[in-house]
């Protein structure tokens, strides 16, 4: 049985989808954008914005009862491939300091444009 993930922790969905599914063992996050839940702010630089983005992700997934270290997949979409090497030292501090095994498996994409005109979207996938 699928359950519907949601938490104000996170920013709500700006269209017709959930924040994620918990299907029981494994849970799908919808990508996340790099809006503060409780300011509704964006930053503009993109240290910050991925930080945010993971922030979010973060909190769906303790909301589904889980935690970082449970995330198996991640997919990165950023505006600029330019902005790689940045991304990553965010994106490895922040799964180091949520006590990630290891990493989670990857992708990265350049990408047109993102909703808001956000430099950064992620999604997630945690399993059980």
């Amino acid at each position: 049985m699928t359950k519907i993930i949601h938490t104000e922790n996170a920013p709500a969905a700006i269209g017709p989808y959930v924040q994620a599914v918990d299907l029981g063992n494994m849970v799908i996050t919808s990508g996340q954008i790099p809006v503060n839940p409780v300011t509704g702010e964006i930053a503009n630089d993109i240290v910050a914005q991925t930080r945010q983005s993971l922030e979010n992700v973060k909190a769906i997934i303790e909301q589904s009862g889980l935690v970082v270290a449970n995330i198996v997949k991640t997919t990165v979409f950023v505006k600029d491939l330019n902005d790689f090497a940045t991304v990553n030292k965010e994106y490895e501090l922040f799964f180091k300091e949520n006590n990630h095994p290891s990493f989670p498996a990857r992708s990265c994409v350049e990408v047109a444009r993102l909703p808001k005109d956000v430099a950064i979207e992620i999604e997630a996938i945690a399993i059980r």
